[in-house]
């Protein structure tokens, strides 16, 4: 584990991106809240805020953080849910794991909720959108805008 003990603490955010990719008829039975688990978006929420609290379970060497923000959004494309997570804290180290862990586990979720409609989706486009605070001040992906 990195000793972060001489890093200042900053008010740090992370925004992250993840996709799933589905057949239409799957997007529209979910429209329809026709599915027999439940409303896969709200779970997949859900799941992804409490995966990000437990972020440094899951990834090795990954610092504990205490989050003070974080918040998951899933939105329903014509070709699948596309899933945003926002993370906040205040510390020595940065939160891009935290809101990556976020909308993975979003994904992983919604994709368990939905095989029974469709075993051929596709988690894609899981990537970093923009991070501030810290030493390296902030990243914004190529080609996004916030």
């Amino acid at each position: 584990m990195v000793d972060v003990t001489e890093k200042p603490a900053t008010s740090r955010t992370a925004q992250a991106h993840a996709f799933v990719h589905m057949r239409r008829a799957t997007v529209a039975s979910i429209r329809r809240i026709k599915n027999p688990k439940g409303n896969p978006l709200e779970i997949a929420r859900i799941a992804g805020i409490t995966a990000a609290k437990r972020t440094s379970e899951l990834i090795p060497l990954c610092h504990p953080l205490a989050l003070t923000h974080i918040d998951v959004r899933a939105k329903l494309c014509k070709n699948g849910i596309a899933i945003t997570s926002e993370a906040s804290a205040t510390g020595p180290t940065g939160v891009e794991m935290e809101a990556l862990v976020a909308a993975s586990v979003a994904a992983l979720t919604i994709y368990d909720m939905c095989k029974a409609l469709e075993r051929g989706m596709e988690i894609t486009e899981v990537y970093v959108v923009r991070k501030s605070g810290g030493r390296s001040g902030v990243y914004l992906r190529p080609g996004k805008r916030v």
